[in-house]
């Protein structure tokens, strides 16, 4: 005979808090938890099911979870927010990226940054922020993901309160996206629209 739980739906509510904690990056737990918790130990605690809901109020408050009750996708449709970064901070640095010449330079740029990020930007060309030429590929790399970040951060500005820390969450403490400049306040309404667009075409992330 099955037992009476066995006719219950799966609490839909539940779910995106498990779907949440399982994406949300380790390191903002870890300043919540046990500081001689190892890194390992964090990731296990993340991934256990039966802990999955109560680390997501923690880190969120009782009363921010409770809002949610009527959550679909967040700002991004579920795409990984770094890559939503560099798409945005290859536009960014389009005019840059378009200098690179040596077959070299270019290869390590899209090792660091990918090639989605790197063809996004020489077709979005013409929205390109700044003026400033980085000749080195490594250093590009590092500012296309900083200013990327940045934009995302101010974008999120004007997103609720759930919506922003679902996407900032799933970002590594400490990144751009949590200090923007008035520089990325003021192109971020730019780009950022052309990114979630190109995100859009694609199915819904899982």
């Amino acid at each position: 005979m099955a037992s009476p739980d066995s006719n219950h739906s799966v609490d839909p509510h539940s779910h995106r808090l498990r779907e949440l904690a399982a994406l949300i990056h380790p390191s903002r737990f870890a300043g919540r938890l046990d500081g001689v918790l190892s890194a390992a130990t964090v990731l296990q605690l993340q991934k256990s099911p039966r802990l999955q809901q109560r680390l997501v109020e923690l880190l969120l408050g009782n009363e921010l979870v409770a809002n949610g009750t009527d959550w679909g996708r967040d700002v991004l449709l579920g795409h990984d927010p770094r890559r939503a970064a560099l798409l945005a901070g290859s536009i960014w640095h389009a005019r840059a990226m378009l200098k690179l010449v040596s077959k070299h330079d270019v290869a390590i740029l899209i090792e660091n940054i990918g090639a989605e990020a790197h063809a996004f930007a020489i077709r979005h060309s013409s929205s390109a922020v700044a003026t400033t030429l980085i000749d080195d590929p490594q250093e590009l790399s590092s500012q296309i993901e900083h200013d990327g970040c940045a934009c995302l951060g101010a974008w999120l500005k004007d997103a609720s309160e759930l919506d922003r820390v679902r996407v900032l969450f799933r970002l590594p403490v400490g990144t751009a996206a949590e200090s923007p400049a008035a520089e990325h306040h003021k192109s971020a309404g730019q780009l950022l629209p052309l990114v979630v667009a190109h995100l859009a075409k694609e199915a819904p992330a899982a």
